[in-house]
């Protein structure tokens, strides 16, 4: 901790005096170990830093990204969209820099804004993991845990967890965010996103909390009518459901990775669509094991093993911006969610 602060008198040094009631004060801070000039210099180091940068300024700065307009904002926020613009005035001078583009009709981040939202982001992080570091340990988890993640797992996995954690710590709210696009946790001011994907995002810090292999599946209506295919080769003879962001299905042969084209009567744009069509003897469908753990376990849907290929491996991931500061309540979440994966069983 010493080591800390004197980093900060030198990073935070004014050149201007302090007023004679705070000096008083801190100069009581030191003087029992040094001379009274001495003790003052450092206090005023130590107090007076350089950078009075305002974390509801912060804060309005991200519900602005967020909401698209001043005025949005400031309904959001129940003031005025003058109040708004005076605040985000203030932030733009103490940075030096412009955040949007403002017209009467339009707003846009500027580079300096687009550089500085994750910073915004991190920064409010930072702040809440202070207060509930020093918060009673009794007291339970607390503040506005804000969550996205694809819809099929979102409502099999994630909303039983939530749901947990709201009951064992009443001052807890959650905002979760189903949607199977991607969502910038950053310009709508997320704390974490959980992602489906074959390997690490490069531009967010991620954890890995699960496997999630891809599985191939028919109902057990369809296989008796058409039987199930043994091979690739046998697969795209058989009708199957394609959803729209799969162009190809994704196999690995003989160490290789091969995308297969495959054809059908029924695509469709959401994964519920596509388990839906599978159980109602469609064709066969290709999901992650997350999707429909729970039809295969009662048996409403059969795995299909080929002889000769495997779907591509995924790992289900916790995203967040930053692993520093991180909130108490969202390492919870993702400790909570990891138990609830890793005590799945895959087939």
């Amino acid at each position: 901790m010493k080591s800390a602060f004197a980093s900060l008198s030198i990073i935070f040094e004014s050149p201007e005096p302090l007023p004679s009631g705070v000096a008083s004060l801190a100069g009581d801070r030191f003087k029992s170990r040094r001379e009274p000039t001495e003790a003052r210099l450092e206090a005023k180091h130590f107090i007076d830093y350089r950078y009075k940068m305002d974390f509801a300024d912060v804060a309005l700065f991200r519900s602005i990204v967020t909401a698209g307009s001043l005025s949005a904002a400031a309904r959001e926020m129940g003031t005025t969209p003058m109040l708004v613009s005076r605040r985000l005035a203030a932030l733009e001078a103490e940075l030096g820099a412009r955040l949007f583009h403002r017209t009467t009709r339009s707003l846009s981040l500027t580079p300096e804004g687009e550089a500085f939202l994750p910073h915004a982001a991190a920064l409010i992080a930072a702040r809440d993991s202070a207060f509930e570091s020093v918060s009673s340990a009794g007291s339970g988890l607390s503040g506005v845990l804000k969550v996205t993640a694809p819809n099929v797992i979102g409502h099999a996995v994630i909303v039983p967890v939530v749901a947990k954690l709201i009951a064992d710590n009443p001052a807890l709210r959650v905002n979760l965010v189903l949607s199977d696009d991607r969502v910038d946790i950053a310009s709508v001011g997320l704390d974490v996103a959980i992602r489906v994907a074959p390997m690490k995002p490069s531009d967010m810090i991620a954890t890995r909390l699960a496997d999630n292999p891809y599985i191939l599946c028919a109902s057990p209506a369809y296989i008796a009518r058409f039987g199930e295919p043994a091979t690739l080769g046998d697969l795209v003879s058989h009708p199957c459901i394609k959803l729209h962001a799969m162009e190809t299905w994704p196999f690995v042969r003989g160490g290789e990775l091969e995308q297969i084209r495959i054809a059908g009567p029924l695509s469709a744009s959401t994964v519920d669509a596509v388990r839906a069509a599978c159980l109602a003897g469609v064709g066969v469908a290709m999901m992650t094991y997350w999707d429909v753990y729970e039809q295969i376990e009662r048996g409403e849907l059969k795995r299909i093993v080929l002889a000769d290929a495997a779907p591509v491996e995924l790992g289900i991931w916790a995203v967040f911006l930053t692993r520093a500061q991180m909130p108490v309540r969202v390492r919870a979440f993702i400790d909570a969610l990891r138990k609830r994966l890793l005590a799945g069983t895959l087939p």
